[in-house]
Protein backbone atom coordinates (compact mmCIF):
# COMPACT_ATOMS: atom_id res chain seq x y z
CA UNK A 1 0.00 0.00 0.00
CA UNK A 2 1.29 3.50 -1.22
CA UNK A 3 -1.58 5.97 -2.18
CA UNK A 4 -1.59 8.36 -0.52
CA UNK A 5 1.64 8.63 1.00
CA UNK A 6 4.79 9.17 -0.59
CA UNK A 7 8.19 7.00 0.14
CA UNK A 8 8.98 9.61 3.38
CA UNK A 9 5.62 9.32 4.87
CA UNK A 10 5.70 5.59 4.23
CA UNK A 11 9.43 4.73 5.70
CA UNK A 12 8.57 7.05 9.07
CA UNK A 13 5.25 4.39 9.33
CA UNK A 14 7.68 1.66 9.51
CA UNK A 15 10.19 3.33 11.73
CA UNK A 16 7.48 4.20 13.96
CA UNK A 17 5.86 0.96 14.04
CA UNK A 18 2.73 2.96 12.69
CA UNK A 19 0.34 1.88 9.92
CA UNK A 20 -2.09 4.12 8.21
CA UNK A 21 -4.59 3.60 5.18
CA UNK A 22 -5.09 6.97 4.36
CA UNK A 23 -8.56 7.22 5.15
CA UNK A 24 -9.95 10.74 4.59
CA UNK A 25 -7.48 12.15 2.38
CA UNK A 26 -9.58 13.41 -0.67
CA UNK A 27 -8.61 15.14 -4.28
CA UNK A 28 -10.99 17.61 -3.92
CA UNK A 29 -12.90 19.63 -0.68
CA UNK A 30 -16.07 18.10 0.99
CA UNK A 31 -18.71 21.16 1.54
CA UNK A 32 -17.91 20.92 5.62
CA UNK A 33 -14.39 21.95 4.48
CA UNK A 34 -14.88 24.42 2.50
CA UNK A 35 -17.52 25.98 4.82
CA UNK A 36 -15.06 25.60 7.65
CA UNK A 37 -12.24 27.61 5.46
CA UNK A 38 -14.80 30.30 5.02
CA UNK A 39 -15.50 31.05 8.74
CA UNK A 40 -12.13 31.20 9.55
CA UNK A 41 -10.30 34.83 10.82
CA UNK A 42 -6.92 33.26 9.96
CA UNK A 43 -5.18 30.20 7.62
CA UNK A 44 -1.34 28.99 7.91
CA UNK A 45 0.98 28.67 4.63
CA UNK A 46 3.80 26.51 4.30
CA UNK A 47 5.46 26.99 0.56
CA UNK A 48 9.61 26.31 -0.51
CA UNK A 49 11.26 29.60 -1.26
CA UNK A 50 12.94 30.43 -4.32
CA UNK A 51 16.28 28.92 -2.54
CA UNK A 52 14.38 25.56 -1.59
CA UNK A 53 14.04 26.11 2.16
CA UNK A 54 10.41 25.65 3.47
CA UNK A 55 8.58 28.57 5.11
CA UNK A 56 5.68 29.34 7.44
CA UNK A 57 3.56 32.22 7.68
CA UNK A 58 0.44 33.05 8.36
CA UNK A 59 -2.47 35.13 6.40
CA UNK A 60 -5.40 36.65 8.09
CA UNK A 61 -8.53 38.94 7.44
CA UNK A 62 -12.34 39.13 8.11
CA UNK A 63 -14.02 35.74 8.01
CA UNK A 64 -14.93 35.33 4.29
CA UNK A 65 -11.77 36.52 3.24
CA UNK A 66 -11.39 32.56 2.31
CA UNK A 67 -14.02 30.94 -0.11
CA UNK A 68 -14.18 27.77 -2.39
CA UNK A 69 -15.24 28.59 -5.93
CA UNK A 70 -15.73 24.56 -6.63
CA UNK A 71 -14.83 21.80 -4.68
CA UNK A 72 -11.46 21.88 -6.42
CA UNK A 73 -10.76 25.62 -5.81
CA UNK A 74 -9.62 27.36 -3.35
CA UNK A 75 -9.45 31.53 -3.28
CA UNK A 76 -7.69 33.70 -0.56
CA UNK A 77 -8.01 37.50 -0.66
CA UNK A 78 -4.85 38.84 0.86
CA UNK A 79 -2.66 41.56 -1.26
CA UNK A 80 0.60 41.03 -0.97
CA UNK A 81 1.45 37.22 -0.31
CA UNK A 82 4.51 36.62 -1.92
CA UNK A 83 3.20 33.75 -3.31
CA UNK A 84 3.33 32.91 -7.39
CA UNK A 85 1.60 30.76 -9.98
CA UNK A 86 2.82 27.19 -9.89
CA UNK A 87 4.42 26.75 -6.44
CA UNK A 88 3.18 23.95 -4.70
CA UNK A 89 1.80 24.97 -1.09
CA UNK A 90 0.18 23.66 1.89
CA UNK A 91 -2.85 25.15 3.80
CA UNK A 92 -3.93 24.47 7.74
CA UNK A 93 -7.15 25.67 8.98
CA UNK A 94 -7.35 25.48 12.42
CA UNK A 95 -10.38 26.25 15.30
CA UNK A 96 -9.30 27.13 18.27
CA UNK A 97 -12.48 27.28 19.87
CA UNK A 98 -13.49 24.28 18.54
CA UNK A 99 -10.44 22.15 18.01
CA UNK A 100 -11.10 21.08 14.47
CA UNK A 101 -8.81 21.10 12.24
CA UNK A 102 -8.66 20.69 8.50
CA UNK A 103 -5.42 20.49 5.97
CA UNK A 104 -5.34 21.16 2.35
CA UNK A 105 -2.30 20.31 -0.38
CA UNK A 106 -2.18 22.54 -4.21
CA UNK A 107 -0.71 24.21 -6.22
CA UNK A 108 -1.38 28.22 -6.55
CA UNK A 109 -3.42 28.69 -10.28
CA UNK A 110 -3.03 32.65 -9.92
CA UNK A 111 -1.42 35.15 -7.84
CA UNK A 112 -1.78 38.79 -7.84
CA UNK A 113 -5.05 41.52 -8.28
CA UNK A 114 -5.90 40.87 -4.31
CA UNK A 115 -6.05 37.54 -4.25
CA UNK A 116 -4.74 33.91 -4.81
CA UNK A 117 -6.00 31.13 -6.33
CA UNK A 118 -5.06 27.47 -5.12
CA UNK A 119 -5.83 24.17 -7.21
CA UNK A 120 -6.64 21.41 -4.58
CA UNK A 121 -4.74 18.61 -4.61
CA UNK A 122 -5.64 16.50 -1.35
CA UNK A 123 -8.03 18.02 1.17
CA UNK A 124 -8.14 16.07 4.59
CA UNK A 125 -9.16 16.67 8.75
CA UNK A 126 -7.02 15.69 11.25
CA UNK A 127 -8.03 15.08 14.71
CA UNK A 128 -8.42 17.68 17.85
CA UNK A 129 -5.65 15.90 19.88
CA UNK A 130 -2.97 18.61 21.38
CA UNK A 131 -5.34 21.71 20.12
CA UNK A 132 -5.18 23.71 23.04
CA UNK A 133 -8.78 25.82 23.32
CA UNK A 134 -8.50 29.43 22.94
CA UNK A 135 -11.33 32.33 21.79
CA UNK A 136 -10.38 34.76 19.45
CA UNK A 137 -11.04 38.75 18.79
CA UNK A 138 -10.22 41.34 15.94
CA UNK A 139 -8.69 44.48 17.60
CA UNK A 140 -7.20 47.36 15.45
CA UNK A 141 -4.45 46.67 12.92
CA UNK A 142 -1.23 48.50 13.70
CA UNK A 143 1.78 48.78 11.41
CA UNK A 144 4.18 45.88 11.13
CA UNK A 145 7.89 45.43 12.35
CA UNK A 146 10.31 43.29 11.35
CA UNK A 147 13.38 42.00 12.64
CA UNK A 148 15.74 39.26 11.37
CA UNK A 149 18.20 37.16 13.36
CA UNK A 150 21.24 34.38 13.22
CA UNK A 151 20.90 33.50 16.92
CA UNK A 152 18.84 32.59 19.21
CA UNK A 153 20.71 33.34 21.83
CA UNK A 154 21.00 36.90 21.35
CA UNK A 155 17.05 37.00 21.07
CA UNK A 156 15.52 37.44 24.81
CA UNK A 157 12.27 38.02 23.17
CA UNK A 158 11.54 35.24 21.01
CA UNK A 159 12.98 32.75 23.72
CA UNK A 160 10.56 33.83 26.00
CA UNK A 161 7.97 33.67 23.56
CA UNK A 162 9.25 29.93 22.78
CA UNK A 163 9.64 28.93 26.17
CA UNK A 164 5.68 29.54 26.93
CA UNK A 165 3.87 28.40 24.08
CA UNK A 166 1.03 25.94 23.95
CA UNK A 167 1.55 25.87 20.24
CA UNK A 168 3.19 26.15 17.14
CA UNK A 169 3.38 25.07 13.31
CA UNK A 170 5.81 23.86 10.99
CA UNK A 171 6.35 24.05 7.49
CA UNK A 172 8.40 21.19 5.65
CA UNK A 173 8.57 19.67 1.80
CA UNK A 174 8.70 16.28 0.49
CA UNK A 175 10.69 18.14 -2.70
CA UNK A 176 8.32 16.54 -6.03
CA UNK A 177 5.51 15.30 -3.36
CA UNK A 178 4.79 18.60 -2.40
CA UNK A 179 4.39 21.04 0.53
CA UNK A 180 3.01 20.44 4.58
CA UNK A 181 2.38 22.37 7.39
CA UNK A 182 1.12 21.05 10.41
CA UNK A 183 0.19 21.86 14.15
CA UNK A 184 2.23 20.83 17.29
CA UNK A 185 0.81 21.31 20.93
CA UNK A 186 1.33 21.07 24.27
CA UNK A 187 1.24 21.96 27.74
CA UNK A 188 2.63 25.14 27.98
CA UNK A 189 7.01 25.33 27.77
CA UNK A 190 6.48 21.38 25.94
CA UNK A 191 9.20 22.84 23.69
CA UNK A 192 13.35 23.13 25.24
CA UNK A 193 14.97 25.07 24.44
CA UNK A 194 18.57 24.17 24.08
CA UNK A 195 20.83 27.27 22.95
CA UNK A 196 20.23 27.49 18.98
CA UNK A 197 18.27 24.20 18.96
CA UNK A 198 14.85 23.66 20.23
CA UNK A 199 14.00 19.89 21.42
CA UNK A 200 10.50 18.69 20.63
CA UNK A 201 8.25 15.91 21.80
CA UNK A 202 6.83 14.10 19.26
CA UNK A 203 3.25 13.23 20.41
CA UNK A 204 0.91 10.16 18.98
CA UNK A 205 -1.58 12.15 16.38
CA UNK A 206 -3.24 10.72 13.39
CA UNK A 207 -0.35 8.27 11.91
CA UNK A 208 0.15 9.90 8.59
CA UNK A 209 3.49 11.14 9.37
CA UNK A 210 3.44 14.01 6.89
CA UNK A 211 5.84 16.00 8.49
CA UNK A 212 8.62 13.45 9.76
CA UNK A 213 8.24 11.84 6.39
CA UNK A 214 9.00 14.87 4.48
CA UNK A 215 11.94 15.50 6.81
CA UNK A 216 13.19 12.11 5.89
CA UNK A 217 13.36 13.40 2.28
CA UNK A 218 14.53 16.93 3.30
CA UNK A 219 15.81 18.10 6.74
CA UNK A 220 15.26 21.60 6.00
CA UNK A 221 12.32 22.81 8.11
CA UNK A 222 10.12 26.31 9.49
CA UNK A 223 8.63 26.89 12.29
CA UNK A 224 6.17 29.29 13.00
CA UNK A 225 4.90 30.95 16.46
CA UNK A 226 2.21 33.26 17.49
CA UNK A 227 2.09 35.19 20.47
CA UNK A 228 -1.45 35.27 21.75
CA UNK A 229 -1.22 38.58 23.48
CA UNK A 230 0.14 40.74 21.29
CA UNK A 231 -0.22 38.98 17.69
CA UNK A 232 3.71 39.07 16.92
CA UNK A 233 4.62 36.58 14.32
CA UNK A 234 8.49 34.39 14.81
CA UNK A 235 9.26 32.39 11.93
CA UNK A 236 12.46 30.22 12.44
CA UNK A 237 14.28 28.35 9.40
CA UNK A 238 16.47 25.46 10.48
CA UNK A 239 16.78 21.72 10.00
CA UNK A 240 15.03 18.51 11.91
CA UNK A 241 16.95 15.41 12.89
CA UNK A 242 14.90 12.64 14.31
CA UNK A 243 15.24 10.85 17.08
CA UNK A 244 13.72 7.41 16.88
CA UNK A 245 13.01 6.48 20.49
CA UNK A 246 10.37 3.55 20.51
CA UNK A 247 6.59 5.05 20.83
CA UNK A 248 5.51 8.46 20.85
CA UNK A 249 6.22 10.75 23.68
CA UNK A 250 3.72 11.71 26.26
CA UNK A 251 2.70 15.05 27.38
CA UNK A 252 4.09 15.73 30.40
CA UNK A 253 6.26 12.78 30.57
CA UNK A 254 9.95 12.61 29.61
CA UNK A 255 11.05 9.74 26.49
CA UNK A 256 9.80 8.38 23.41
CA UNK A 257 9.94 9.93 20.15
CA UNK A 258 10.90 13.43 19.54
CA UNK A 259 13.23 15.74 17.36
CA UNK A 260 15.86 18.45 17.36
CA UNK A 261 15.45 21.68 15.16
CA UNK A 262 18.54 23.57 14.67
CA UNK A 263 17.74 27.32 14.09
CA UNK A 264 19.75 28.45 10.77
CA UNK A 265 18.19 32.21 10.99
CA UNK A 266 15.10 34.12 12.09
CA UNK A 267 12.47 36.92 12.04
CA UNK A 268 10.00 38.33 14.35
CA UNK A 269 7.41 40.45 13.41
CA UNK A 270 5.37 42.71 15.60
CA UNK A 271 1.95 44.12 15.13
CA UNK A 272 1.31 41.12 12.31
CA UNK A 273 -1.85 39.85 13.15
CA UNK A 274 -4.55 41.86 14.32
CA UNK A 275 -6.09 39.19 16.68
CA UNK A 276 -5.72 38.32 20.05
CA UNK A 277 -6.45 34.79 21.33
CA UNK A 278 -7.17 34.12 24.95
CA UNK A 279 -6.57 30.83 26.71
CA UNK A 280 -9.87 28.82 27.83
CA UNK A 281 -9.46 27.70 31.93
Amino acid sequence: MSAPYHEGELRAQALAGEISHGNGIRPFMPDQHRDFFAALPFVLVGTVEADGRPRARVAAGAPGFIDSPDARSLRIAVQDSGLRAGQALGLLGIDFGTRRRNRLNGVVRSAGGGGVLIDVRESFGNCPQHIVPRDVRAVAPVEAMVREFDRLDDEPEARALIACAGTFFIATSGGRYGVDISHRGGLAGFVRIEGDSLAVPDYGGNRYFNTLGNVLLDARAALLFIDDASGAVLELEGRVEIVWDEGAAVPGQAGGRHWHFKIERGRITHGALALRWTRRQ
